[in-house]
């Protein structure tokens, strides 16, 4: 399996891909240039060329509810 550069899945490469590839079919400026006019085509060379960020958040710990006053 290829992973790409700074991805830990290629499913997160993906996601990212298609996030950027929505932003950029609601009016977003391409941040490269490219003869490509195809979002997806798009957002795909700005991932590989490292030109969007992006960020894995940590999921936050829930502690477990317990009952007060139990015996």
């Amino acid at each position: 399996m290829e992973l790409y550069s700074g991805f830990d899945s290629n499913y997160r490469y993906i996601l990212v891909a298609a996030q950027r590839a929505r932003q950029l079919q609601s009016g977003a400026t391409p941040m490269i240039v490219t003869s490509s006019t195809k979002p997806c085509r798009i957002a795909e060379q700005e991932v590989q060329a490292d030109k969007v960020k992006w960020e894995l958040k940590p999921i936050p710990v829930i502690a477990p509810v317990t009952e007060s006053g139990a015996a």
